[in-house]
């Protein structure tokens, strides 16, 4: 019974879409009793509008049509195969502080792009200032301290002091240029210059910084929170470097080679149509699922692709291509399979003479081709083989490069076709 209420419902919302996008064309329809032309010619030009409707911006927005282009794919010797996209170790990285403290501020969201150097966020601790004090006024010790080996050389020299004195004034020295050269390596992994240091620039908290570009995936800290040495801050991936892994079966390996061409869906999104190229194939298996795993590089666009989502591809085994497109572009009528081309229309030029009068609005009002909206032609095709979305066709007339077509709604472009057509024969 659920079953058949949503059919009803879907059946309606169709109904409703349908009546919304033919109500503006209808209305100036209604009434017309005009005779324009002879028989002859009324009869020619219902002819060629048969296969040619008219579609206003609001119209095609209403119902979702959408325009794209004829394309080259591979819809037969194929093999299909599960797998992932993954991003390589290499091309991530973790936010990390060089020392404990609590998170100050957070400057990024899961999902930011960042560059490396980028500020993170940053970190305060009481002991940062220590560091910087200590570093400060080590220098006027080591200064005292240089002045003591002096004082304890000449005295040695004079034979009025112990030599151990000297020893232990040498020593003392050489533990304050230990500890200088030191606090002077963590003054610049807190990213302060020591050379620009002074009392009165002395800084309580340090930044974080990203160490690659990539995209925020996982922002671990929270403000207030404290973060040591072995806690990161956030997981930044370059998305650039991500690949598909094909998981293929053993005996399947053979048929793999490098340089075959990849269609594959997104498990959560099997409507749109990705592309790769196989650039490695494993030599392991992985797990126990013997199955090798297959490298490909993504090609084209990788919008809404991210590192871990579950794949199911093809294989392209040989180099033939079909034209296809979606499957939404194609339509049932009378028992024949059609496709809607784009007709790019083209403006004559008119010469008005002096004293002539046109009735501009009367023309636009009969003239089909006038009308303000774009205009389809419908194409027969033959329908081949299907394959993640994508239907091969054979057009029964031969369509120039590059036009464009319905790829999805096609069905709304048909509806509206008929019902003008019903119109044209009612005058």
């Amino acid at each position: 019974m659920k079953r058949i209420i949503n059919n009803i419902v879907f059946s309606v919302l169709v109904l409703v879409a349908f009546f919304a996008f033919n109500a503006c064309t209808n209305n100036h329809k209604e009434g017309d009793g005009h005779n324009h032309g002879t028989e002859a010619e009324t009869t020619t030009d219902e002819h060629e509008e048969e296969n040619v409707a008219v579609l206003t911006d609001e119209q095609m927005k209403a119902v979702g049509i959408e325009i794209g282009m004829i394309e080259q794919k591979q819809l037969s010797a194929t093999l299909k195969a599960n797998g992932g996209l993954r991003v390589p170790n290499s091309n991530k990285a973790n936010a990390t502080s060089m020392f404990g403290g609590v998170i100050k501020s957070l400057n990024v969201e899961i999902g930011d792009f960042v560059k490396k150097g980028q500020v993170i966020g940053t970190i305060s601790n009481p002991q940062f200032i220590q560091l910087q004090e200590e570093y400060l006024s080590i220098n006027s010790r080591i200064e005292f301290a240089e002045q003591e080996v002096a004082r304890q050389r000449e005295l040695n020299e004079g034979n009025a002091g112990a030599k151990k004195n000297l020893q232990s004034a040498t020593s003392e020295l050489n533990t304050l240029r230990t500890r200088k050269a030191s606090l002077q390596q963590q003054i610049q992994m807190m990213g302060i210059n020591p050379a620009s240091l002074s009392n009165a620039s002395l800084k309580s908290s340090l930044v974080v910084t990203s160490p690659i570009s990539g995209t925020i995936s996982n922002v671990f800290a929270k403000i207030g929170s404290y973060v040591d040495v072995s806690s990161p801050i956030a997981e930044i991936i370059e998305n650039t470097a991500l690949h598909l892994d094909l998981q293929v079966y053993e005996k399947d390996i053979p048929l793999i080679k490098i340089g075959q061409k990849i269609d594959f869906v997104v498990t959560n999104n099997p409507n749109k149509t990705y592309s790769a190229e196989v650039y490695s194939i494993g030599s392991s298996f992985s797990g126990e699922s013997k199955t090798i795993a297959v490298h490909s590089r993504i090609t084209g666009d990788k919008t809404g692709l991210i590192d871990g989502m579950s794949i199911t591809g093809m294989v392209s085994l040989d180099d033939v291509l079909s034209t296809a497109v979606p499957n939404d572009a194609i339509v049932n009528a009378d028992g024949k399979y059609y496709i809607f081309l784009v007709k790019e229309q083209e403006e004559e030029p008119h010469e008005h003479k002096e004293g002539e009068a046109h009735d501009h609005d009367e023309e636009e009002a009969h003239d089909h081709g006038s009308e303000k909206g774009t205009r389809f032609v419908r194409m027969e095709v033959i329908k081949g083989a299907s394959l993640l979305g994508y239907t091969a066709i054979t057009p029964v007339s031969e369509i120039p490069h590059g036009t464009h077509i319905v790829v999805k709604s096609a069905f709304f472009v048909n509806a509206k076709m008929d019902d003008s057509g019903e119109h044209a024969h009612a005058h």
